[in-house]
Order: C-alpha cells, then sequence, then structure tokens
C-alpha cells in the first residue's frame, strides 16, 4: 500500500459509502450468517435513503480510507442523541470499523481507530465506546491490544438472528476534569 488518506464524507461520497459499507460487512460476516439475514441486513442498512439520513445527521460522520484513489475502509462515528444505545453527551460512540480483507494486516483498520480517538479528543470525550459480536474474536483483540475492556453487552439483531455484542470502552485524558462530579476523571479504565 502506497499512501492512506482519510476523508470525512459527504453526501457527494455516498455511493462509495454504500458499496465499501456493503463489501465489508459482507465479506467480514457472510461465511457465519445466512444469505437471508446478510440480504435483509444489507439492505436496511446501507440504503440510499438511511445512508443519506445519517450523512445529514450532524451527531454521525462517517470517514472513508483510500488508497490510491480506491476506497478499502471506513469509519462511522455517533455523538450525543445519535447514539445507538449510550447516548452520553460526555462520550463517543465508534459504530463501525471496517476495512477490506486485501489491506488486514496493513494498518489501516489501526489509523481509522487512531483517527476516531483524536476526533473523541478534539470534542472532549470523556470516553470511546463500541459494540462488537461475541464471536469476532479478531476484532476483539484489536480493540483489546486498544486499551478497551469489556463493560456490558447487548443484543444486535441481523436479520431474524439475535446475536450477542459485548460493549467496549475507552476512557480518554479528555476532559481532565468533570465538572459534573466536580472530581478529577482520571485515566484508570475501571
Amino acid at each position: 500500500m502506497n499512501f492512506l488518506e482519510i476523508k470525512k464524507a459527504t453526501l457527494v461520497d455516498i455511493y462509495q459509502l454504500q458499496k465499501i459499507g456493503r463489501n465489508t460487512f459482507y465479506e467480514t460476516f457472510s461465511s457465519v450468517n445466512s444469505e437471508e439475514n446478510m440480504t435483509r441486513y444489507l439492505d436496511e442498512s446501507f440504503s440510499i435513503e438511511k445512508l443519506t439520513s445519517e450523512l445529514n445527521d450532524n451527531n454521525t460522520e462517517f470517514y472513508l480510507a483510500f488508497s490510491n484513489n480506491n476506497v478499502i475502509g471506513y469509519l462511522k462515528l455517533n455523538f450525543g442523541q445519535s447514539q445507538t444505545e449510550l447516548q452520553d453527551d460526555k462520550a463517543i460512540e465508534i459504530e463501525r470499523i471496517y476495512v477490506l480483507k486485501d489491506y488486514h494486516g496493513k494498518n489501516v483498520g489501526q489509523i481509522l481507530f487512531n483517527n476516531a480517538i483524536n476526533i473523541a479528543k478534539q470534542k472532549n470525550a470523556c470516553y470511546v465506546w463500541l459494540g462488537v459480536w461475541e464471536e469476532n474474536l479478531r476484532a476483539i483483540n484489536f480493540y483489546k491490544k486498544n486499551g478497551l475492556i469489556e463493560f456490558d453487552k447487548h443484543v444486535f439483531k441481523l436479520g431474524d438472528d439475535m446475536q450477542t455484542d459485548l460493549m467496549m470502552k475507552l476512557k480518554l485524558n479528555y476532559p481532565p476534569y468533570d465538572q459534573n462530579l466536580n472530581q478529577y476523571n482520571s485515566n484508570s479504565l475501571d
């Protein structure tokens, strides 16, 4: 891989976003899920209408990873009330980090993750959190390597299949002082 560029996605990028979203999700999960459930999930989650709504949401951001002008991965972040579950104004949800299989092991996922952490720090988030399928050991190991710890579980519906996601979080240095609690916010990962 010669050159990697990360670019915030806009409506102009919607078809590239749809394509990379569908392709990477299919590559990652099609071998362990039924074709019917995959089709239903891809059609619902990556429809032009849904992506348009998400791109127009001020509390959701997508970032595309380009190598030699080709989209090879992407990142989706949610803030405030657009978070899928916690909806904590002091947190940022990393809803998706996906990279094409041909680029696994080439640091693309790490660069996207680092981008998410930098954005969270710029926005003075206290922590980032995410949900990851309990059977996606590769992703779980990646997040553990980056300091995230499990704090809960939730159900993720893929078509008619109810799956369990581990919820993981990483406390950040920012802000160092939580005015609501009137106490120092340490770096510990309780």
